[in-house]
């Protein structure tokens, strides 16, 4: 703009002098416009319109000035100015751009991680001299460190605690780092979401293997712990048997043996009337006739 400015302000001079010596009103009012026009564009050159939600940073040959905030300011016309938006950007590191991570253990997993950040106003003028412009703050600060944090924090952890039972806990933690590494640089980050852990093929596979023998090892220790509990309840069951029968013998004697074997024959004879049976001590017994029709 500045540039057109002076090349409107030299031909309007041109057409002034090749005018003036002539009649027609053409040329002055010609050498007019062209004096109007290098005098608006110059105007124009020396105003800068800062949009909302931005951040400008002045430079006036290589000399970084103070950061201008939204609205119109003036400005020479070899100043330039570089625009940074303060809106918060969504780096996704998701899909082709997850982080590949090493657990303690050595597996492979890979994180899909977002981190919200936004740049601070007032540190604009250091963000221009560490990055240069608002896309390469990205490439250059927050993404490369972002990544560098969050494997050395999954470093930190088991491969189990990766991807289910500290996943929060790991998160809280890349998201605390990246605060505390980009905030000196002028970066505000407000949220890391770790929204997805997976482990590779080989790691899976070591995964599955090591969940089937816990299972194995679950089935045989209840396995066994059934066999315990059977033969206690044997061993039980076999005290019982001996404390009774030792309880039967202490109870029983030659009489009451006597009596029991005659009951026992008395309700055989019902069906054979009348037989003759030993009954009593030794190997010759007392012979007894049992006669089922009279009491």
């Amino acid at each position: 703009m500045f540039v057109l400015s002076v090349v409107l302000l030299i031909a309007a001079v041109a057409v002034f002098l090749v005018g003036r010596g002539r009649a027609e009103a053409g040329w002055r009012i010609g050498a007019a416009v062209g004096a109007l026009g290098g005098v608006l564009a110059g105007l124009f050159a020396c105003l800068h319109v800062v949009r909302a939600y931005e951040v400008g940073v002045p430079v006036t040959f290589g000399r970084v000035g103070t950061p201008l905030t939204s609205g119109m300011h003036l400005k020479s016309p070899f100043t330039d100015v570089t625009s940074f938006s303060t809106r918060p950007v969504d780096l996704d590191l998701g899909g082709e751009d997850r982080v590949e991570v090493r657990s303690s253990q050595g597996g492979v997993l890979y994180a899909d991680v977002t981190i919200k950040w936004a740049v601070v106003p007032r540190r604009a003028v250091e963000l221009y001299r560490l990055a240069g412009s608002e896309d390469a703050v990205q490439e250059r600060l927050v993404l490369p460190d972002s990544r560098e944090i969050i494997r050395n924090v999954f470093a930190r952890h088991t491969s189990e605690e990766g991807y289910a039972s500290a996943r929060e806990r790991i998160s809280a933690e890349i998201e605390t780092q990246v605060k505390e590494r980009l905030a000196p640089r002028g970066i505000d980050v407000t949220t890391v979401n770790l929204r997805n852990v997976r482990p590779s093929k080989q790691l899976q596979g070591q995964i599955d293997k090591k969940i089937q023998q816990e299972q194995a090892t679950e089935r045989a220790v209840e396995a066994a712990r059934t066999a315990k509990a059977e033969a206690e309840r044997k061993r039980i069951e076999a005290e019982g048997t001996a404390r009774a029968n030792k309880i039967l013998e202490r109870s029983l004697s030659d009489k009451v043996l006597y009596n029991q074997c005659l009951d026992a024959y008395r309700e055989a004879a019902k069906a054979h009337p009348v037989y003759a049976v030993p009954c009593g001590s030794g190997s010759g017994g007392t012979p007894v006739i049992v006669d089922g029709t009279k009491n």
